[in-house]
């Protein structure tokens, strides 16, 4: 049974680190009066509220599947929180031309099949509207590797099911993919992150804010611990022991606009 295991606290234990690409992100947002703006994956609402005071939005709706993140969600004018996937949102006839922003920072790597998903996510925005997504790109570090071939352990894999496969796509796909969208301009880019973290030991704390919480909440409690233990072990002995610690962290930036109404 999957449970929710995101934890605020220790996602929050690299805020500073975690937020810069959210700002890099609203950079590329073109500012107009009285947006209407939809924030998927949202988390603990601390930047939504960022942005919606930013963009000097008229309503801002940010969403988050997980409870415990929403549960310390701030009360602002304007601002409102609802708990549902991103799945569900994004095919929801409702939301349908409704937003003249859809913001996704550090969530649509959860979510499978982007060439799928981008289209969805296109069709929430208005005319002459904005989507605007940053994701990270770091699968290739022994920090994501190394969770993915100890998932294939027999037992973990008996209680994991089908282990879920990287759906981030080159930024040369997003590209194609906006392009097959016909938006009035677009821009992709890849931004290399350099995290100086104290020390390798870091890493783990790090990704058991973000990355890990899939295996923790697939895993029973002590099947978790076993992996967690032999995974800080290999992460050690694969990262050098340096200080501080370089955790180059790569990240896509999706910006598209909508052609205005004829």
């Amino acid at each position: 049974m999957v449970h929710d295991a995101w934890d605020p606290a220790q996602y929050q234990r690299f805020r500073a680190e975690r937020e810069q690409p959210f700002f890099d992100l609203l950079a590329l947002v073109e500012r107009k009066p009285a947006m209407r703006v939809l924030d998927l994956g949202c988390g603990t609402g601390a930047l939504t509220a960022e942005a919606h005071r930013a963009l000097g939005a008229a309503r801002t709706l940010g969403v988050d599947r997980s409870a415990a993140m929403l549960a310390g969600a701030p009360v602002v004018e304007g601002l409102t929180f609802l708990q549902q996937s991103i799945e569900d949102v994004v095919v929801a006839p409702e939301h349908v031309g409704a937003f003249d922003l859809v913001l996704a920072n550090a969530s649509m790597q959860w979510v499978d099949d982007h060439a799928a998903l981008l289209p969805r996510l296109w069709s929430l925005v208005a005319p002459g509207g904005q989507l605007a997504v940053q994701m990270p790109a770091n699968h290739g570090h022994p920090s994501h590797t190394l969770a993915a071939r100890l998932a294939r352990d027999h037992e973990l894999t008996a209680a994991l099911g089908t282990l879920r496969a990287v759906p981030v796509l080159t930024p040369e796909r997003y590209a194609e993919l906006l392009f097959a969208l016909r938006p009035a301009r677009q821009r992709v880019r890849l931004e290399v992150y350099a995290h100086a973290l104290p020390g390798r030991e870091a890493v783990l704390e790090w990704v058991k804010g973000t990355l890990l919480t899939w295996y923790q909440e697939r895993l029973s409690p002590a099947l978790f611990a076993r992996f967690l233990e032999r995974y800080r072990e290999e992460l050690l002995a694969a990262l050098p022991d340096e200080r501080p610690y370089l955790y180059t962290f790569p990240r896509v930036f999706v910006w598209a606009e909508r052609h205005a109404a004829p």
